[in-house]
């Protein structure tokens, strides 16, 4: 079901209510003029027989002998010389014999008289009166056709400028109604362009005065979920604070309770529970890292160059990995940006973590970081079947072949979507690596710089 703007509703209707009161003012106008035209053309009917009657009786009163038939020239010449006279006559003795008949009447088309006043018949527009006490009487016609003729011209004279007028109207229509709800656009292109992560108030500036309180509810609104979002963050980064010391604290335990023990069935029972307690211990660091990516400020106030975070990261990754082979390749100029460092350092070290755990034991790394903001992190592994290279980003999902170890949380790759997310940036997963046969490749890419 389509459904139309407000913008367009209102354009439409005013636009429909435009023309209609347009039409009907020019027809109102139009039926008036033609009552007008008729009472004017009857006005002249009257007053040319009250002009022709005694001119007509003193002719025939004059004559010595009563002539019937006669015909006079028309009323009225143009300039020219054409005959340019709408109206005949016809005047007539009691007996109904024709005494003057106008230039271009026929008698037939006169009907018999019968009474002073006006009347329509055959297709003329009469008006008869007598004198002598109807001894002598006359008849003025003018041809409907005339006035049907006159009133055509005057439609056209009303109704064709609408033709032009009535869509220029209709399209400055819209141009306002584009413009009144330009702020209205801007408001929605604000709201279009935000991120997840950012439940920041919208401006208001320029909004009309009937779509604030909306506005300000959607605003409220916003608030309330960054609350929300903001209560839910506090609570994993300090439960899983809260959790490091007594974590710690069972891990030393355990490790002595191993020690001290002399049967190998305890011991390897401890095994067990230390492997469980940092399993415990890596997934409340990455609730941490996952807290303080979507929650911590993501821009800096000073420009720096993420070359000496990018290599310090790397380097310490390597060292608690068993001084793991990773290679870093940098590029010779700085890599300035307003990334904060310790989100750029989150988002490496899980990057460089993951393809170290998941990656082929003891083939080396690679981490390439550009000066257009994308960062590449290569391993050798098996390929992925597509259905796990879909399903890694989510939050404690783990690829299938790596489902089995114990040493993964799983929010790796969702820390670095939360920080990429609000970065303006996007994580793209391949595997094998584009151009070979194996391996696995992350490519973070990321606006160095906020938009101004």
């Amino acid at each position: 079901m389509k459904t139309w703007s407000l913008q367009t509703r209102l354009g439409v209707a005013v636009g429909a209510l435009v023309a209609t009161l347009w039409a009907g003012g020019a027809a109102f106008t139009a039926n008036r003029l033609s009552t007008r035209i008729d009472a004017v053309f009857d006005g002249e009917l009257e007053s040319t027989a009250e002009r022709i009657l005694p001119l007509a009786v003193s002719e025939v009163l004059g004559r010595e002998e009563v002539v019937t038939g006669a015909q006079v020239m028309p009323l009225i010449r143009d300039k020219d010389g054409d005959e340019d006279e709408p109206m005949i006559y016809i005047v007539r003795n009691a007996a109904g014999e024709v005494l003057m008949l106008s230039h271009g009447a026929k008698a037939e088309d006169f009907p018999p008289y019968d009474g002073p006043g006006f009347r329509t018949a055959r297709k003329l527009r009469l008006y008869a009166d007598e004198a002598l006490r109807g001894s002598v009487t006359i008849a003025v016609a003018e041809p409907t056709a005339h006035r049907r003729a006159i009133r055509r011209e005057l439609m056209m004279g009303l109704f064709a400028p609408l033709i032009v007028l009535l869509p220029l109207t209709l399209v400055g229509i819209g141009a306002l109604m584009r413009f009144g709800f330009a702020p209205m656009r801007r408001f929605r292109d604000r709201l279009a362009k935000r991120s997840a992560a950012d439940l920041a108030p919208v401006e208001l500036d320029g909004l009309p005065a009937e779509a604030l309180p909306l506005a300000e509810t959607i605003n409220a609104l916003l608030s309330r979920l960054d609350a929300a979002f903001e209560a839910e963050r506090s609570f994993a980064a300090n439960a899983a604070h809260e959790l490091r010391t007594p974590l710690a604290g069972a891990i030393a335990q355990v490790q002595r309770l191993r020690a001290e023990t002399e049967k190998e069935s305890v011991a390897a029972r401890a095994r067990d529970i230390e492997a469980v307690l940092k399993r415990l211990t890596r997934l409340s660091e990455g609730l941490m890292s996952l807290a303080r990516a979507e929650g911590g400020k993501l821009r800096g106030d000073v420009v720096q160059d993420l070359r000496p975070v990018a290599q310090l990261v790397v380097e310490d990754t390597a060292r608690l990995a068993g001084s793991a082979q990773v290679t870093l390749d940098l590029p010779e100029g700085p890599v300035h940006s307003d990334l904060d460092p310790d989100l750029f350092a989150i988002l490496l070290r899980n990057l460089v973590a993951n393809a170290l755990r998941h990656g082929t034991a003891g083939a080396p790394v690679t981490v390439q970081l550009s000066e257009t903001g994308s960062l590449s992190v290569q391993n050798d592994c098996d390929p992925l079947a597509p259905e796990d290279l879909a399903r890694i980003g989510a939050r404690f999902e783990r690829a299938a072949q790596s489902a089995g170890r114990v040493d993964g949380a799983g929010l790796g790759l969702a820390i670095m979507q939360a920080i990429l997310s609000r970065a303006g940036g996007a994580l793209a997963l391949s595997s094998p690596i584009p151009g070979q046969s194996r391996g696995f490749e992350a490519r973070a890419n990321f606006r160095l710089r906020a938009e101004i």
